[in-house]
């Protein structure tokens, strides 16, 4: 892969990891109509990285308060315990401590339950993805669905629900919409955010949950494919040019995540999902003609 090949494909994640028109499938796109040699697992774990890094940025304070509180709910946690023991043997009675007792904890708990159907959903369906991904008809029809969902996102009023209020419920149900979107080209952060929103999240809570949901999800997909990794084949070449890749998809990820929070609050998804039809189109076409 050349410098530029790399530097191409990591704006290609950058952009389409976070604005709604899904990396997976641009990415999938791109290879097959520019005949783009297969780089490898490696380059894929490192555009992935460079987005996780831009969500981490962008969200630092929120991200680190949710560590924090997480390993204070496990102290906590096995405080009750303790108490348990404490009141089944002794004579005084102490109470419990409430462990979901501010909305950082709350975001904890409901990232995980949302990360578990992603979970689930995408070690079944991983062989389907990979093999979906090598045909450009399947992109296509997920980018004109996704095109579908962001018009929904653009009719659907704002809720106002924030942590304290989101029920474990919604948490599933948008991880369920997250496992779902590892198919190429329908876009994880659309379909998340719309399913969201219609499940009556707060509009810039809608794209904060989505994003910071994202970073259990790609964490779990990079030691999922780390195994197969044979650094044996990277030559110093390639690795400089799969670094720069990484950073560039950083970069341009860090303006996209930005560009969404107005992009939700201003409800102008409908340039997005004009553009994954004409792309979706194009794209089935381009199957069709090609076959």
């Amino acid at each position: 892969m050349s410098l530029l090949e790399s530097i191409l494909m990591g704006i290609i994640q950058g952009v389409t990891e976070f604005l709604p028109v899904s990396s997976s499938g641009h990415l999938a796109i791109f290879k097959a109509l520019f005949h783009i040699e297969e780089p490898g697992m490696l380059f894929d774990v490192l555009l992935h990285i460079g987005t996780l890094v831009a969500v981490f940025i962008v969200y630092f304070k929120d991200l680190w308060r949710m560590i924090a509180e997480f390993f204070l709910m496990l102290r906590d946690f096995f405080c009750n315990v303790g108490i348990f023991f404490k009141n089944h043997f002794g004579k005084e009675k102490d109470a419990y401590i409430r462990l979901v007792s501010n909305g950082y904890r709350k975001m904890d708990l409901l990232i995980i339950v949302a990360t578990i159907p992603t979970g689930i959903i995408g070690i079944v369906n991983s062989d389907f993805v990979e093999m979906a991904s090598e045909l450009l008809i399947v992109p296509g029809i997920c980018l004109i669905i996704t095109g579908i969902l962001l018009l929904i996102a653009d009719h659907t009023k704002g809720g106002s629900k924030t942590p304290k209020t989101v029920t474990y419920s919604n948490a599933f149900i948008v991880g369920i919409c997250q496992g779902i979107a590892t198919l190429p080209g329908l876009s994880r952060s659309g379909t998340t955010i719309t399913a969201c929103l219609v499940s009556g999240f707060n509009r810039k809570f809608a794209v904060k949950f989505s994003f910071i949901l994202s970073i259990p999800a790609i964490l779990g997909s990079l030691v999922f494919e780390l195994k197969d990794i044979d650094l044996s084949l990277i030559t110093s070449a390639d690795m400089v040019n799969y670094l720069v890749g990484m950073v560039v998809a950083g970069v341009v990820g860090f303006i996209c995540i930005k560009m969404m929070l107005l992009v939700v609050r201003e409800k102008k998804f409908t340039a997005f999902a004009i553009y994954c039809f004409i792309i979706g189109a194009i794209s089935v076409g381009t199957y069709f003609y090609m076959a």
